[in-house]
């Protein structure tokens, strides 16, 4: 006997491509449908007929067309702010997937744990290629431990690690800060607490990340004083498998609060401030000792300075 069959997972039909939001930004950007349709690279006919057929997939006036130009509408203006967060996240992930492709011909190989890799590396990414347009990236995600035994066997150029410290055999330097929260369902008892203290939070089954990870590294040394982490309820590899146990109910987490930003913000997530704890750490670029970063590492290292 069968069960129901799952809905099938779809976009909402009200969203539209990404050309035409990329149309829209050059629209906002150039005050004119003409000058926004060579940007773009299309007829200005074609450009028009793109912008009315986007009009009607969201049932909203988007423009004020006129014969000095094209303004947009106030429901135009909020719209374009979406569409720009919408484009801007796309580069990102076109960035993160393509350093993903091991090509035959990549010159520099990245590897990174996993928040670095999810939040910060896609940003990076996208201003190398900026300054560097033929330089293929390769990119390797794993936890910290990973990331340095990959540089150790020279399986990588450049390192981004999440720990305590520089490991063994790699030189190092702080490129950003971060800190480790707290975070249950909001069904969850702890929701309503307004603190907890260390003793309860080492008392408590949790869900984590596995050993090796830098987020674990910093929960272990910070509890340590505190009697130590209790057996966890769950031993997950990522971020976003973490993420989905807690919301599900399944128990508290701790996580970078890089990795939390959609879900405290919709409250599909609850932060539980912990007194007494600090659970701040630095992350870090690094590599084999005695071998500083050149060429597009070097680069790559620099503008991670200016990026964060």
């Amino acid at each position: 006997m069968t069960g129901p069959v799952p809905p099938r997972a779809s976009l909402p039909h009200r969203v539209p491509d990404l050309g035409a939001m990329v149309l829209l930004l050059a629209v906002a950007r150039h005050g004119s449908l003409g000058r926004a349709a060579r940007d773009v690279g299309i007829s200005q006919p074609a450009a028009s007929g793109r912008i009315r057929s986007m009009e009607r997939q969201l049932g909203v006036a988007l423009l004020d067309r006129s014969p000095r130009g094209s303004r947009l509408t106030d429901a135009g203006a909020l719209v374009t702010d979406w569409a720009r967060r919408v484009v801007e996240a796309a580069e990102a992930f076109d960035a993160g997937t393509q350093a993903l492709r091991d090509r035959r011909d990549s010159r520099l190989r990245v590897a990174a744990s996993m928040t670095i890799a999810e939040y910060l590396l896609p940003g990076w990414l996208i201003a190398l290629r900026a300054e560097r347009p033929d330089t293929a990236v390769s990119l390797l995600a794993g936890n910290s431990a990973a990331v340095a035994l990959r540089l150790l066997a020279g399986e990588a150029d450049l390192g981004f690690v999440e720990g305590l410290s520089i490991p063994e055999g790699l030189d190092g330097t702080v490129i950003a800060h971060d800190r480790l929260v707290v975070v249950v369902a909001p069904s969850h008892p702890w929701a309503r607490r307004a603190t907890l203290t260390p003793g309860e939070l080492a008392r408590e089954p949790l869900i984590l990340r596995e050993h090796g990870s830098g987020t674990r590294q910093v929960l272990d040394a910070a509890l340590a004083v505190h009697g130590g982490l209790a057996r966890p309820l769950l031993e997950l590899s990522s971020t976003t498998a973490v993420k989905g146990a807690a919301e599900s109910g399944a128990g508290p987490c701790v996580l970078s609060e890089l990795a939390l930003g959609e879900e405290l913000s919709a409250r599909r997530l609850v932060k539980v401030p912990v007194a007494g704890v600090r659970l701040r750490r630095q992350l870090r670029a690094v590599w084999p000792a005695g071998h500083r970063p050149t060429g597009p590492a070097r680069d790559l290292l620099s503008l991670t300075a200016r990026e964060t």
